[in-house]
Parts: structure tokens; sequence; C-alpha cells
């Protein structure tokens, strides 16, 4: 009688053993999916892929501008900001370029180097904006990116998804996948192992 419960305790444990895995693996072919069609495609789409070095030639703030609507944006996201335009001489190049804070960047306003979150508080904006200006004028030698093959002449400060962003999202999900195949395994070496010594 003992036997007979320790083997439906054995079994059932074995079961929610081999559900938890099989759980663990489903929610990472989830994760998967959902990085595979919302992140990974703005990293391919990414122009800005080899990096040098840029050296800041002019940094001024201009009069406020209006924040055009992005694809899907609504009236509320409009708002006012100091254009800040910031000019830099690309070492791989030598030429002359305005300098983007990140891909988005461009596409939200391509005539202003840094595009500010909406804020309630305007000068908090414009106190921002100002430090970011001033960063630029003290530290005039720095990293940036730009587009080894030409169709994009300006160049970014840093990318949405650099490729060591892109390997730590996918580090996640692939430790919940390799877990729950080992549950899977070892649950079924535990199945084998009592089928054979019950044989014996």
């Amino acid at each position: 009688m003992l036997a007979k419960k320790l083997v439906t305790a054995q079994k059932r444990g074995e079961t929610r053993a081999l559900c938890l895995g099989l759980g663990m693996v489903t929610c990472s072919m989830m994760m998967y999916f959902f990085i595979g069609i919302t992140i990974v495609p703005f990293y391919t789409k990414s122009v800005w892929t080899t990096e040098t070095v840029c050296k800041v030639l002019k940094a001024n703030i201009k009069d406020k501008v209006l924040c055009p609507n992005s694809k899907g944006s609504e009236d509320e996201d409009i708002f006012p900001y100091p254009c800040l335009q910031v000019w830099v001489n690309v070492t791989a190049s030598g030429q002359e370029v305005m300098l983007y804070h990140t891909e988005d960047t461009l596409e939200r306003n391509p005539k202003c180097s840094y595009v500010p979150d909406k804020l309630e508080n305007s000068k908090e904006v414009k106190a921002r904006i100002e430090t970011v200006a001033n960063n630029f004028k003290k530290y005039q030698i720095f990293p940036c990116y730009y587009d080894p093959g030409g169709t994009q002449t300006n160049v970014i400060l840093s990318r949405l998804y650099p490729p060591k962003g892109l390997l730590f999202l996918f580090l996640w999900p692939t430790l919940m996948f390799t877990g729950g195949c080992l549950i899977i395994v070892l649950v079924k070496i535990s199945q084998y192992v009592s089928a054979l010594s019950a044989w014996q």
C-alpha cells in the first residue's frame, strides 16, 4: 500500500515537473517571437552600423519648434521645445554632418539633433536641452555611428538596439528554454530509470 502511494506521488511530481518544463519552453518561444517581430526589425533597419569618432564643430540652440506628428501619434503629442542642432566632423569621411541622438530622433524631427520627451514643465525641457548642449561643448570628441553604405550622410550618437543589447534581450528566453529542456530531459531520465528498476 505504501509503495503504491509512493509511486502515485512520484508520478504526480513527474507530471508537474514535465508541465513546468513544457511551460518554460512555451514561454521562451513566445518571447523569441515577440522580440523577433518588435525589436529585430528596428535593428536590421538601422543603417548606422559602423563606429567612428566625431568632433563637435558647433552646437546651437535655435528658437522653439513643434515636434511634428510621427506615425500613429495624437495631437496632444505635439509640443514646442528649443531646437538643438549639433554639427560634427566625422573622422571616417572628414565631412561636416549633422548629429542625431538616435535613429528615432531623425524620424521624429530631422531639423533637431535632440528631441526631448514630452514633459508638462517647459522649463524642465529647456534645462534638459541646455544640459545636452553643454555636454557636447564640454566633451567635443566622442564615438558615434555612421552609414558605411552612404545612404545616410548624417551620424547618430547611439543606436537604439546595439548588438550587445540585442544579445542581452535573447539571453533570458535562451536561459528559460535551456532550463525547460533540462527539466524535461531529467523527467524522462527519471521515468526511464523507474521503469528499468520496476522491470528488474
